[in-house]
């Protein structure tokens, strides 16, 4: 019997032009979230993959199999240098198992077509650490975070004989309670003007915030309805203390916190995040002393999420509301009290009890 010669009836793989290159890419990709949901995997979870592979794409301009550990290094130690390290931590877990699914199901075949040999750039020199160990960001419960106001208010009473610090306690309460009840960033804080409040946008008005670019867009913006008593705070601000900077209140340019420090023509400079980190770090050692450096506008930005949720706002619009590109990244930031394994320690107890007739 003589052999036959058996010839492979899969198409080869010929990536010779921008094309063929892209269509590969995407194709990858398609198969790639395929077999994530294959696995079981959330959409959520699934999206939070994708994102920061497609991030490192545009950011390295060519196809990904060709990416070299030196790449990354400059990718995370200066492309990305500043992000948190929780947010490098969840971008270094999506490239590993996106360059795994490449190694294990395309190796041969890219190989074939290139010349190269895929491998992960990631490696024990280069990959990032101290996100997912890091202690979790839990803010103060509501009780301290009232207290802290109450405290703060009181100050601002006492400090109204000096115009300048009356001017200053007001202007750094208002943006921390801000803060607290719908969560900007206080770069978002520093950057708004008096024509970004649109009073009449919507049931309460919105705030128009300049959130943080990515990938040299720019800033990212979205409108932000004024609830939780923010209007009010707002309100209270502009037609009260705002006008002790100085009368160009109307003036839509004008930085809705400004600076004591003034441009050449007179008007005032924005805030600088240093002079709201101060303020707050001044009154929370004064009324909550135990939170000294743990209590920080990031954190406020945490008790929003949480109270808006416990108060019954669902998380998808508590996303939208904080500008995250990704639920899974909300989710970090509600922080509720949980007492299902109490619950189902007491109720194993009544059943308990109730079998053998007595009590645990």
């Amino acid at each position: 019997m003589a052999l036959a010669v058996v010839r492979d009836l899969r198409p080869e793989l010929r990536l010779e032009t921008a094309e063929e290159i892209a269509a590969f890419e995407q194709d990858l990709l398609a198969e790639f979230v395929m077999a994530r949901a294959s696995a079981g995997v959330l959409d959520d979870t699934i999206r939070g993959d994708v994102g920061p592979v497609l991030a490192l794409r545009e950011w390295f301009g060519r196809p990904l199999w060709e990416i070299q550990p030196q790449d990354l290094d400059r990718y995370f130690g200066r492309y990305r240098r500043d992000s948190a390290s929780g947010t490098k931590v969840r971008q270094a877990a999506a490239f590993a198992v996106f360059f795994e699914f490449l190694e294990l199901r395309h190796k041969a075949a890219i190989h074939a077509a290139t010349g190269l040999i895929v491998e992960s750039p990631l490696d024990e020199v280069n990959r990032p650490r101290g996100g997912t160990s890091a202690r979790l960001r839990i803010p103060p419960p509501e009780a301290e975070i009232t207290s802290l106001f109450a405290g703060w208010r009181c100050d601002m009473e006492e400090a109204r004989k000096y115009a300048p610090a009356a001017r200053n306690y007001a202007r750094n309460y208002t943006a921390a309670r801000l803060t607290s009840l719908i969560g900007p960033r206080i770069s978002e804080l520093c950057l708004l003007r008096i024509g970004d409040v649109r009073w009449d946008l919507g049931r309460f008005g919105k705030v128009l915030l300049k959130g943080k670019g990515s990938q040299g867009r720019g800033k990212k913006e979205r409108l932000v309805p004024l609830i939780n008593g923010s209007r009010d705070l707002l309100e209270w601000w502009i037609t009260g203390p705002r006008w002790e900077f100085g009368d160009r209140v109307n003036d839509p340019r004008a930085p809705l916190f400004p600076s004591e420090r003034r441009y050449g023509d007179g008007s005032s400079r924005p805030v600088t995040d240093d002079a709201l980190r101060t303020g707050l770090a001044e009154e929370v050692a004064r009324h909550l002393p135990h939170q000294v450096g743990q209590l920080t506008p990031h954190l406020l930005r945490h008790f929003a999420a949480s109270d808006l949720y416990r108060n019954g706002m669902d998380v998808v619009a508590i996303q939208e509301i904080l500008g995250h590109e990704w639920l899974n990244t909300t989710m970090i930031y509600v922080h509720v009290e949980k007492s299902h394994v109490e619950d189902a320690w007491i109720k194993a107890g009544q059943r308990a009890a109730a079998r053998f007739g007595g009590t645990r």
